[in-house]
């Protein structure tokens, strides 16, 4: 990050968020920085907080005194766009306030840095849904876009240094509007030709958003492109649970970021880190704490990829709580970077099936290093630590890497994961099929794609020809590791349900396995006629 000179606000403000020219970020990133070496992780030190003096008052540039209508049917986007403009070249201390008791329409909103764009009380921003008040790409509007490759959204921001986003206001994204047909099969809203991303801040720095809320997101939520030094704190989504693609939280090549208090509800991941492929070299993304939030989702709670074209490392979630998922902690190593040195703390989750379209079989967690395609060089998935994490899941704690292939093709194992005081109550709770791992996205041993007999360098099992492409047929254990080396389970826990199907097994059940450490496991098979708790192969 780079020093700014600037008198901000008397407010309480994190540590890494702070000036750190002249060799001051060392200290302020100490807590993080622990992280530094690919060993266990101990927790971070409590994050220092710092007070800023009381500086000149703060000017403020009200939207509505520079033309905005807020009647919610006028399209407010130029109006909006002349207070941010001025109070940008402000030389002191600038606010753009949007008032409450208002609903304002809005396509595209390009902020700057040195403001701190403010929505108070209960203003409304309305998102456009015509095309034409959007800048920048869309999904949907070039072939072979991404979510991730699409850069268009509501409120962007580029380059700016010292912006705050606050408020107690809403972005509310009529994601309904954005779709052409509810899919009672796969019960979830298809997409039409176009949908914003509600926010899209790229190469942003000294970056806070603060107590906000948006809602019915149509794409990403807050999408954080090649950011450093952010806080992400007290925001609440609204999004809906039957609409794909509506992430929460997209830190992607970003560095320094705190997410703490947060309370999200979104059919896709709800906090997701990754390292999307990008026309231009954003960095790795690291150093990221996130911690106290509330998360349902249809899709994963805690995420790192698919997305994994530079290094993620230094990640530390703790004290969260997943009340549904259909993957609660999730690590999946689809490219060619490398993951390492993440710790899971004091969490609490559960996981569900959900329809085949949703990513997910339920697993309550999934660390995997899979590659896309086969002739993906996968990087390495390294050092994790998890403890003190409770799961009620219809699906295993699963660690499966991917070994060498009969072609000659390599994989990459897994190694150095760590799950100390890990708990799993194991129980069907829904109709859909069970006895299924997922590990989509990929491509590798697809029927056609290679060979058939590469499932089982994968999953030791074979693909359910009836599923879609990446789900494969697996007993479900309490503890699966595969492909991997030097794992520790230490006093670990498993229970069953009632009644339970066929397909649960054995309390850990590990195939291709080295290293593997079993200290202090309670909790026997699903069916006494198994004859042991642990299966090794």
């Amino acid at each position: 990050m780079n020093s700014s000179q600037d008198t901000y606000p008397p407010i309480t403000r994190r540590g890494i968020l702070k000036a750190v020219a002249a060799g001051a970020g060392a200290a302020a990133l100490a807590p993080l920085r622990a992280f530094a070496q690919p060993q266990a992780l101990a927790p971070p030190q409590a994050l220092a907080f710092q007070t800023k003096s009381a500086g000149p008052a703060v000017k403020v540039f009200d939207v509505l005194k520079y033309g905005a209508a807020g009647d919610g049917t006028t399209l407010d986007s130029a109006a909006f766009q002349r207070a941010i403009d001025e109070a940008s070249a402000y030389a002191g201390k600038a606010q753009v306030l949007v008032r409450g008791g208002h609903k304002y329409l809005v396509g595209t909103i390009q902020l700057k840095g040195s403001i701190d764009f403010h929505l108070a009380d209960d203003a409304q921003l309305l998102v456009s849904t015509r095309r034409e008040d959007y800048l920048g790409g869309l999904a949907g509007t070039v072939a072979g876009d991404t979510m991730a490759a699409s850069l268009g959204g509501v409120i962007v921001a580029t380059g700016a240094q010292g912006l705050k986003i606050s408020g107690t206001g809403t972005l509310q994204g009529r994601a309904k509007e954005f779709m052409t047909r509810y899919d009672q099969a796969g019960e979830w809203w298809i997409p039409g030709p176009f949908r914003p991303k509600m926010f899209v801040l790229t190469q942003c720095k000294d970056l806070e958003v603060r107590d906000i809320t948006f809602a019915e997101a149509p794409n990403w939520g807050l999408h954080l492109l090649g950011c450093d030094g952010v806080l992400v704190d007290n925001v609440k989504v609204r999004n809906l649970l039957d609409v794909p693609n509506c992430d929460g939280i997209d830190p992607d090549h970003s560095r320094n970021i705190e997410i703490r208090n947060c309370n999200l509800v979104c059919g896709d991941d709800g906090v997701v880190l990754k390292c999307s492929r990008q026309p231009v070299d954003y960095g790795e993304c690291s150093n990221i704490h996130v911690h106290d939030c509330t998360i349902e989702t249809q899709d994963a709670g805690l995420k790192i990829g698919t997305e994994t074209t530079s290094d993620i490392h230094d990640i530390h979630f703790e004290r969260c709580q997943i009340k549904t998922s259909s993957r609660g902690l999730c690590i999946q190593l689809r490219d060619e970077g490398n993951i390492y040195n993440i710790d899971y703390r004091d969490i609490t989750l559960h996981s569900r099936f959900y329809a085949a379209p949703w990513w997910g079989r339920g697993e309550a967690v999934s660390f995997t290093a899979i590659p896309r395609t086969p002739t993906t060089k996968l990087g390495s998935l390294h050092h994790i630590t998890a403890t003190n994490i409770a799961c009620t899941a219809e699906n295993s704690i699963r660690v499966c890497g991917s070994g060498a292939t009969d072609d000659g093709s390599v994989g990459s194992r897994i190694h150095d994961v760590t799950l100390d005081r890990v708990s799993i109550t194991l129980a069907r709770t829904t109709q859909y099929k069970g006895g299924l791992f997922d590990n989509r996205p990929t491509t590798v041993a697809e029927p056609g794609s290679i060979s058939n007999s590469m499932a089982g360098t994968i999953s030791s099992t074979k693909i359910d020809p009836q599923a879609p492409s990446g789900i494969v047929q697996h007993d479900t254990p309490g503890f699966s590791v595969e492909h991997a080396d030097n794992v520790t389970l230490r006093n670990c826990k498993v229970a069953w349900g009632p009644n339970p199907p066929d397909s649960f097994t054995y309390a850990v059940e590990a195939k291709d396995a080295t290293g593997l450490k079993i200290q202090g496991l309670t909790g026997g098979p699903a069916h006494t006629s198994l004859g042991k708790a642990v299966s090794i192969s």
